[in-house]
């Protein structure tokens, strides 16, 4: 466990006031963003490196953080994609033998700050009942006063288009080029594991960067196109949902998930909102209404499609999945379309498989139609 002895104290302070005094860890620093938690036990570095936690700080609810260290190959994205993090205690020694570092050489190596030593618990009821906002976590500057000044110049969350942000700037292709099926995928945030999903299962594909045209999509000759994870609001990502809308009507298979989920929803005339405080673990349950299975799934999103615009549209869609803990919409498929999406993650890793179904239906799609 991380020595208290000479550690540097650092402040959590949120948009509604309260605040936080804690321990810093990490790097030196001030950061900001909108603060969210996630209950999952396991899998903190995945968690850190999933590019649609870009530009949030993260509140893990889980006691220990870092006591399996830090493992080069367990990452979703090349870097850490938090803003900061919040946790009860920072474990810098840890007991897995493959690990290649400490957490604390990590967050120095990737610039990232922590605060820990305070009460996480309380930090998550007062979400849970106040909604998602804004906050600042500082290690250089104490003044509350000027904290808040800094964080009102914090845009929120809903209405920031950051899929762009983190998307790769150039096409590259992952798998045997000799493979059976060719899958475009369109890159809002794409984890790893997504890539591997897809690779496994006789795939190879060609990653696009987000504001990738609709012809330049196809140009790779593609069997099925996917639509991938990501952050920030889907609603203002016009031009995707504008390139989505023409690939469903060009009867491609397609299928969506968590962002790809809620912009196929926007290419259908289904509006999205944003949740109260979100869905962040990995151990929420999901009915598939079309099996009558529950499934243990693991979510990270923010924003949700609307189930009145559902109702609406109606003719246009089927839910095909409900979460059970709320109600609230986890998969869609376009009638007469061979197009579908879940809002949850089936590539997850670490994390329930109960849902990598989801990808042998989608290569059975793209099996039936070639």
């Amino acid at each position: 466990m991380r020595s208290d002895t000479g550690t540097p104290s650092a402040i959590l302070l949120l948009e509604d006031g309260m605040y936080f005094e804690g321990k810093a860890a990490g790097k030196s620093g001030t950061a900001t963003g909108e603060l969210c938690f996630n209950t999952g036990m396991t899998g903190y570095q995945e968690i850190f490196t999933d590019p649609s936690y870009y530009g949030q700080i993260l509140v893990t609810t889980h006691v220990h953080i870092g006591n399996y260290g830090i493992k080069k190959d367990d990452v979703e994205s090349d870097h850490m994609q938090i803003n900061a993090l919040v946790c009860k205690t920072f474990v810098d020694e840890y007991s897995r033998a493959l690990a290649d570092q400490s957490i604390q050489s990590y967050f120095e190596n990737e610039g990232k700050l922590c605060i820990y030593g305070i009460d996480t618990r309380s930090i998550v009821r007062h979400i849970r009942s106040k909604g998602a906002m804004n906050a600042i976590v500082s290690s250089e500057i104490t003044d509350i006063d000027v904290l808040k000044k800094m964080l009102q110049e914090v845009p929120s969350m809903e209405g920031l288009e950051l899929a762009s942000i983190v998307s790769t700037k150039f096409s590259y292709e992952v798998g045997d080029p000799n493979a059976k099926y060719r899958i475009s995928a369109l890159d809002f945030g794409i984890k790893a594991n997504i890539l591997k999903c897809l690779v496994d299962r006789g795939c190879y594909v060609k990653v696009f960067p987000a504001r990738s045209t609709f012809e330049e999509i196809m140009s790779f000759a593609p069997h099925g196109v996917f639509l991938s994870n990501g952050p920030g609001d889907p609603a203002t990502m016009t031009y995707a949902i504008s390139t989505i809308t023409k690939l469903v009507d060009s009867n491609i298979p397609l299928f969506g998930i968590c962002l790809g989920h809620q912009l196929l929803a926007l290419s259908q005339g289904i509006s999205t909102y944003k949740m109260h405080h979100g869905h962040r673990g990995i151990n929420h349950p999901v009915l598939n209404k079309v099996t009558g299975l529950c499934e243990i799934t693991t979510q990270n999103h923010g924003f949700g499609v609307s189930p009145s615009a559902v109702s609406k549209y109606s003719d246009r869609v089927d839910v095909t999945h409900i979460n059970l803990n709320d109600q609230t919409i986890e998969g869609l498929a376009v009638k007469g379309k061979p197009a579908f999406s879940v809002q949850y993650h089936p590539e997850s890793s670490p994390g329930p498989h109960d849902s990598r179904y989801l990808f042998d239906q989608y290569i059975s799609l793209i099996q039936s139609l070639n």
